[in-house]
């Protein structure tokens, strides 16, 4: 066979850098972005921060940006020719200048003036010590043998962040390495057990524990008040658990030998024991919550506005761009590129706000019966749904109402909270998940405490509102909302 050319002409789509750069940009929560936007001041030297702050608020009542702040030709500073590595046939004519005047302050570690930066208060403060680290400074007040150290140091580092011992005592027995049994004599379980023994009784009280029942058992031993009431709570974690867990009252008093008072008081006195000791030095930081947008009602319409807190508080350089296009030097490319990604990164947060707050608009014009009544009044939405209304793709709606957030008369939510899934009626009618979900805790809020509602009863009574919907779907729902079944929410 003798080799030939073959000429084909081929389409295809690739994403260009900018492009890359907006979809990431859009799909970050409100502190990512802001974080991004500080890295990008503290690398790139043609960005700077802009000190002046409006006293007005550069949002218009629909949400978009004054026009004081938005995109400027005049004072122009052009980008440099681009160079070959950084040419991006996508930005074509959008290379101009432009400005934001922002209302939220974004700090680098060195501001391109010189000055230094303003202090961060988290910067002093102290991280507070683990369940392990509590224990082990704990164990330093103790007298101990290397050996009865080094055993006790074994049971803490085999606590989990409960502080609960998941091991068996033979299972570390096992484990046990050369320097704890440096004498060659094998590590006898009464040792181990007299460790154990020393780390329940530190602080927190419960830790060690192997299970619920000896750990609610070890914080009551430790109560200084042993009274009846105390005895039967004493049995009750010890030996009735299960018929606790259940509720059985009838079973407990007639096994106790107790009347009903006596047994509430005994109830009550478990209730205030931690059954997770170890929880307290293992708690994670809060994450806080910035809504991108805020929602208010005017001239009886509601609006969804970006909230003004997070416009980007960064400007092109001139001064820097202009001592670049004048500068006549050997290797441009490289500040070529931090240039025009200067200019990309200004332009795409803009078109991010803009994207973001449209998505909001279309959701609350969705549902404003959602703001007026709440939950039960939500209506069934999809994705596509506001991708067909704005004229976008449903992946950038996606990345729009992904970890985003708006403030509202009735809280902070989620927009994927207004998302829900289409249900139907007897009646011909739609009904939304969400808003089944809302009448199920209605329901379950009204019933009696002595005769919470089955699973059964929840789905004829939404029947009886011409919501038609299968018992395991009530049985889903119910278990999404974090609520018991019947026979656990049954007080007595």
């Amino acid at each position: 066979m003798q080799p030939t050319l073959d000429l084909r002409a081929k389409q295809h789509m690739s994403l260009t850098p900018r492009l890359q750069q907006s979809v990431k940009l859009l799909q970050l929560s409100s502190l990512e972005f802001i974080q991004e936007l500080r890295d990008a001041l503290v690398t790139n030297p043609f960005l700077e921060e802009d000190e002046q702050v409006g006293e007005e608020t550069p949002v218009n009542g629909d949400g978009s940006l004054d026009a004081a702040y938005a995109p400027i030709d005049s004072e122009t500073v052009a980008a440099p020719a681009p160079e070959a590595e950084v040419d991006d046939a996508a930005a074509g004519p959008e290379s101009n200048d432009f400005d934001l005047e922002p209302m939220e302050e974004v700090t680098a570690s060195r501001k391109h003036d010189g000055t230094e930066r303003t202090s961060d208060f988290t910067e002093w403060m102290s991280e507070s010590p683990n369940l392990r680290e509590h224990l082990y400074q704990e164990l330093r007040a103790y007298r101990l043998s290397e050996r009865d150290r080094a055993l006790a140091v074994l049971i803490i580092d085999s606590l989990d962040d409960d502080g609960y011992l998941r091991d068996s005592l033979e299972e570390l027995a096992a484990l046990v390495v050369d320097e704890v049994n440096a004498d060659g004599e094998a590590v006898e379980l009464d040792e181990l057990q007299a460790a154990l023994h020393l780390v329940q009784s530190m602080e927190p009280v419960g830790v060690g524990a192997r299970n619920l029942s000896e750990c609610l058992a070890l914080q009551l031993a430790a109560m200084p008040e042993k009274d009846r009431i105390h005895a039967l709570a004493t049995c009750i974690v010890q030996h009735h658990l299960g018929r606790l867990a259940a509720r059985d009252s009838v079973e407990l008093r007639r096994n106790l030998e107790c009347d009903s008072q006596e047994l509430q008081a005994a109830f009550a006195l478990i209730r205030k024991l931690e059954p997770r000791p170890g929880a307290a030095f293992n708690a994670q930081l809060a994450d806080y919550i910035v809504p991108d947008v805020i929602v208010h009602k005017s001239h009886g319409k509601w609006i969804a506005s970006a909230n003004p807190a997070l416009m980007p508080r960064a400007r092109l350089n001139k001064t820097y761009a202009q001592m670049f296009q004048r500068a006549q030097c050997a290797d441009r490319a490289p500040l070529a590129q931090q240039l025009q990604e200067a200019h990309w990164l200004l332009r795409n947060a803009e078109q991010r706000f803009v994207t973001i707050q449209r998505v909001a608009q279309a959701i609350v014009t969705r549902q404003r019966t959602f703001f007026d009544y709440g939950d039960v009044a939500l209506k069934p939405l999809v994705l596509r749904q506001i991708a067909d209304e704005l004229g976008i793709h449903e992946s950038t709606v996606s990345r729009a109402t992904s970890n985003k957030y708006m403030a509202t008369p009735r809280g902070i939510f989620e927009f994927r909270h207004f998302f829900s899934r289409e249900l139907a009626t007897d009646t011909g009618g739609k009904c939304s998940a969400a808003a089944i979900r809302a009448l199920l805790k209605e329901m379950i809020e009204a019933e009696p405490a002595d005769a919470p509602l089955s699973d059964v009863s929840l789905t004829q009574m939404l029947a009886d509102q011409g919501v038609i919907v299968a018992r395991r779907t009530v049985s889903k729902y119910r278990g999404m909302m974090k609520v018991a079944p019947a026979e656990l929410r049954r007080q007595v």
